[in-house]
């Protein structure tokens, strides 16, 4: 059944690929894995195999590849995407020498795929387990662990019928896990080669405390104001958003919007309901940007650094089912932050409601409650961000766990 649901993924796919042009680039792209694969890959390479199923997951497993790319410089690394969102993103990192997009988990393909990139050790993040390429893996006796990993009881691995990804686990030789409950999952299904080690998320953010965040033209922005980030927003999110925008906005509260979404229709949807003056950064050159109250990022790769100017911060996704993005970038900068109300499946989010500085919002008013109490307030600012800095600080160190247990 599970063969035959692949083969019958593969037809929807080059179905879906005629009207939507993200799958069509992940069709185009597993066609020409193999190519690729056997233009630079040599017989007699030694390889290190990274997989990661899209950018989130690319970056909770950023240092643990840096140091390994460190560690190892003789090794080449192979760098596996599923999603299109992390392929054309991170397509030309120098983390690897070679990124191509994993190959559909059929028995046929996780065989070429084993004998063209012969990995003598393989590191998975999080989730994406794909128990044809796996099983195969286990066979050539290649090495594997499982890093960051977070499972929950409804999960197939602990139902009956879970059989073939259940088996899947069984090919990682050692599965670093973020939380005790995921450990004790794994040990219900006899599964004990586990670690707590935490979330390697938190190993990557606080690295970039040690980065130069300065940006010019946010700084000029922001001058003086109390300034809102709002980052990785979508349509559900900037529903109750824009309301308190445009009642609040002004020389002295200032917000930043970088929505998840950057298509033109989208951003133009956003303007058109903005009532205060608003900038692009599409369009931001020549501008005395000082004016404007709303400053739209239409582009990708600057969030993180602009997070370090938030005196609040709301992080997308929990509004609506599309599942709640990063809130460890707004907190290392020690800023309070604010979600939506669907986080249960992110561990992180529960314990940083219960422990930190992290508050869940149910809809606009009480988004409003919330948002008067915080801009009225430095103290509160402060008190909520400090929590959020220190968690941040506090549960670092996965990565060490991690590399101590990598010989190779």
């Amino acid at each position: 059944m599970y063969d035959l649901g692949i083969y019958l993924l593969s037809f929807v796919l080059k179905t879906l690929a005629l009207f939507n042009t993200k799958i069509n680039l992940g069709v185009k792209g597993r066609h020409q894995t193999f190519s690729i694969l056997e233009n630079t890959i040599n017989k007699g390479d030694k390889t290190f195999w990274f997989h990661c199923a899209s950018l989130g997951e690319y970056e909770q497993g950023l240092p643990v590849f840096e140091t390994l790319r460190e560690r190892y410089p003789d090794y080449k690394i192979v760098l596996t995407f599923f999603s299109p969102s992390g392929y054309e993103i991170r397509k030309n990192t120098k983390i690897a020498d070679v990124v191509v997009y994993l190959p559909l988990d059929t028995k046929a393909n996780a065989k070429r795929f084993l004998k063209l990139v012969q990995p003598e050790f393989t590191v998975f993040v999080k989730y994406d387990i794909w128990p044809n390429l796996l099983h195969a893996l286990k066979g050539h006796n290649g090495r594997a662990i499982l890093i960051s990993a977070a499972f929950r009881k409804s999960q197939s691995y602990f139902k009956s019928y879970g059989g073939k990804r259940k088996t899947a686990l069984l090919a990682f030789e050692h599965i670093f896990v973020q939380n005790e409950s995921s450990k004790s999952l794994l040990n219900s299904i006899n599964y004990n080669s586990v670690t707590v080690s935490g979330d390697t998320r938190f190993d990557r953010v606080t690295n970039q405390l040690s980065q130069n965040n300065t940006l010019d033209f946010i700084s000029e922005f922001k001058d003086t104001s109390t300034c809102m980030v709002i980052g990785s927003s979508w349509a559900e999110d900037e529903e109750i958003l824009l309301p308190y925008i445009n009642e609040h906005a002004s020389e002295s509260l200032k917000f930043i919007i970088a929505p998840h979404e950057i298509k033109g229709s989208h951003i133009k949807d956003i303007v058109s309901k903005l009532k205060t003056d608003s900038v692009l950064f599409s369009e931001k050159e020549g501008k005395n940007l000082k004016p404007f109250n709303v400053f739209i990022i239409d582009t990708i790769g600057l969030l993180t650094k602009i997070y370090s100017y938030a005196d609040i911060s709301y992080v997308g996704g929990a509004m609506g089912k599309t599942g709640l993005h990063n809130i460890l970038e707004p907190a290392v900068f020690g800023s309070p932050i604010l979600i939506g109300k669907d986080y249960k499946k992110f561990p992180e989010a529960s314990a940083m409601i219960e422990k930190a500085g992290v508050i869940s919002v149910v809809d606009k008013n009480d988004l409003r409650t919330l948002l008067d109490s915080l801009t009225a307030s430095y103290e509160l600012r402060n008190s909520l961000g400090e929590k959020n800095a220190a968690f941040i600080k506090e549960n670092k160190g996965a990565v060490v766990q991690i590399i101590d247990y990598i010989r190779i």
